[in-house]
């Protein structure tokens, strides 16, 4: 049976020892805000655009059907992966187990929706809180696999297990960030310096990988803080613990703040990196 770990982001803001950052490693990889190689089912993840997502996600109704009352339970099939997927975001996947053929078969005629959760083996169970995936394209392979793109949508928290055949199905609440105390002009300055650190950032890493310098097009566009808040915790590829947390928050400020300090971090790392390569370039030859 399904697990369904304890939320990591509570109402303090203080992360639970499951999504906690590793304390001896306060930054992200120096290859975190880059394209991983195909893994699992995932093939790859990008973020289409962070002004793809509107600042509200959904009322308490379910899409499959504008009638239902906001307060009957919402079910949602679930499919765990080792990664985090945030409104906004594009996944592709290919699905080749049983189990999950079923689970498609059914999609396609109906509401194209499913829950995406994060599974870590470690930790024995799936997150509580997932995004919605909603299918996009989607091809039939041979063997009666599928190759599917996916678009992050809604986010949700599981509330109950509600059965774990012929795959997990799960009652959840629709999830939307609270009213922030800090005003519309303090979010606005928060996203500024969010966008500056992961300029930064990227600016740094592809030079230690002796990447020609050349200019970091828009990052945000025209985008409100909280879909720019989900686009940047979609780039932190690579921890998805992290990204967890940051997915589960439900206050944009403090996202974004999170945000900050994790890339701060990671700039002060890639500085020292720098500064190393500079001293020492023989090291990094091999690299």
């Amino acid at each position: 049976q399904a697990q369904v770990l304890t939320s990591t982001a509570s109402s303090t803001l203080t992360p639970k020892p499951y999504l906690n950052p590793n304390p001896s490693s306060p930054f992200l990889s120096p290859h975190s805000l880059k394209r991983r190689k195909p893994t699992f089912r995932c093939l790859s993840s990008s973020f289409s655009s962070s002004s793809s997502f509107p600042e509200k996600h959904h009322d308490k109704k379910s899409d499959a059907d504008p009638n239902i009352p906001a307060n009957d339970v919402v079910e949602l099939p679930i499919f765990p992966l080792p990664l985090v997927l945030f409104p906004g975001a594009v996944l592709p996947l290919q699905i080749f187990e049983f189990r999950y053929r079923i689970m498609m078969h059914t999609l396609l005629q109906t509401d194209l929706r499913f829950g995406v959760v994060f599974s870590d083996p470690l930790a024995g169970g799936i997150a509580a809180v997932g995004c919605v995936g909603e299918v996009v394209k989607h091809e039939g392979l041979s063997d009666d696999r599928f190759f599917l793109i996916c678009k992050g949508q809604e986010r949700f928290r599981i509330t109950k297990i509600a059965r774990t055949k012929p795959y997990l199905v799960a009652a959840v609440d629709w999830l939307e960030d609270k009213p922030s105390p800090d005003s519309g002009d303090n979010l606005e300055a928060l996203a500024k310096e969010v966008e500056m650190h992961m300029r930064d950032v990227i600016r740094l890493s592809n030079r230690l990988d002796g990447k020609p310098e050349k200019e970091i097009g828009d990052l945000r566009g025209n985008s409100f803080p909280t879909p720019f808040s989900f686009f940047v915790g979609s780039a932190f590829e690579g921890a998805p613990k992290e990204q967890q947390a940051l997915l589960e928050l439900e206050d944009t400020a403090a996202r974004l703040k999170r945000e900050k300090e994790t890339l701060k971090n990671t700039l002060n790392y890639l500085s020292a990196a720098s500064a190393v390569k500079d001293v020492f370039p023989s090291l990094h030859q091999d690299d």
